[in-house]
């Protein structure tokens, strides 16, 4: 592959089923060709010049199904909620579910808690919450559809994009609410959210989304939030002294992700 269109190696190649490519090579190709119509167009006048064999079966196969398909209505458009599963999992109905019940619940323990020197749950768990629906969403336990889903050229960087934002738009709402409620400034928990949801798809592509998640909150839980707890003093984490090593953390993260994002493109890169 070269910067914007597959070489013609790969393609005769492809073309010809040459079984010596690579499999990382026959992945980003497919992953290619769901975008590049003009790769699409050189795959197909590379099969019509080098497997004729293939032209001849597929003109064949066309020709008995053409009169079956003149009769078949016409499928109904998609509705919302099957546009809906290309963003999400069921297996991240009920994690979002928790996240929206812990916020809740974060939420009341700040609003009854015996003065402003109490440190604020919220602005506690909010770093760690998106993490859990990120983590469910590519789990192989949880996802019945998984091996499915990850054998599917589709199944890239593009595919965890979609399922992170899924869990944000739904974490990020619940938080802002929580800290408007409780008088948080929004960069003091919205920036750690960016932050972890970043570093957890950054470190997914060395060692797999779920992976990264637990070491991740295994981290904070043991650096931040018992300290925390212990001494009933908010830690300089997050403190507004610590905002801009967030948002460097933040930057970092996403540059690891678009540098590193043919990693997503295997079936065992979202472990």
């Amino acid at each position: 592959m070269n910067g914007e269109h597959a070489s013609a190696r790969l393609i005769d190649g492809y073309a010809r089923g040459d079984t010596s490519l690579l499999v990382d090579e026959v992945w980003a190709l497919e992953a290619h060709l769901e975008g590049c119509r003009v790769c699409r167009d050189r795959l197909s006048a590379s099969v019509t010049t080098r497997a004729p064999v293939v032209v001849a079966l597929t003109e064949a196969v066309w020709s008995d199904l053409s009169p079956q398909l003149a009769s078949v209505v016409p499928a109904p458009p998609r509705r919302r909620r099957a546009r809906l599963r290309a963003w999400t999992t069921p297996a991240m109905t009920p994690w979002l579910a928790m996240v929206l019940a812990v916020t809740l619940l974060a939420l009341l323990l700040d609003l009854a808690g015996p003065g402003s020197g109490q440190v604020s749950l919220v602005l506690l768990l909010a770093p760690v919450l998106p993490v859990g629906g990120v983590a469910a969403s590519w789990s192989r336990g949880l996802d019945p559809a998984y091996e499915l889903t990850a054998s599917t050229p589709r199944a890239g960087l593009q595919l965890v994009l979609r399922r992170t934002a899924s869990v944000l738009a739904v974490v990020i709402p619940a938080l802002l609410a929580g800290g408007w409620t409780t008088g948080l400034s929004a960069a003091q928990w919205l920036l750690p959210c960016l932050a972890f949801t970043s570093l957890t798809l950054a470190l997914g592509a060395v060692i797999g989304v779920t992976r990264a998640a637990v070491a991740l909150v295994a981290v904070w839980v043991a650096v931040v939030v018992a300290p925390t707890l212990a001494t009933s003093r908010t830690a300089v984490a997050l403190q507004a002294d610590g905002l801009p090593v967030w948002g460097l953390l933040l930057a970092l993260g996403v540059v690891v992700v678009i540098a590193r994002r043919g990693a997503y493109t295997g079936p065992g890169d979202r472990r």
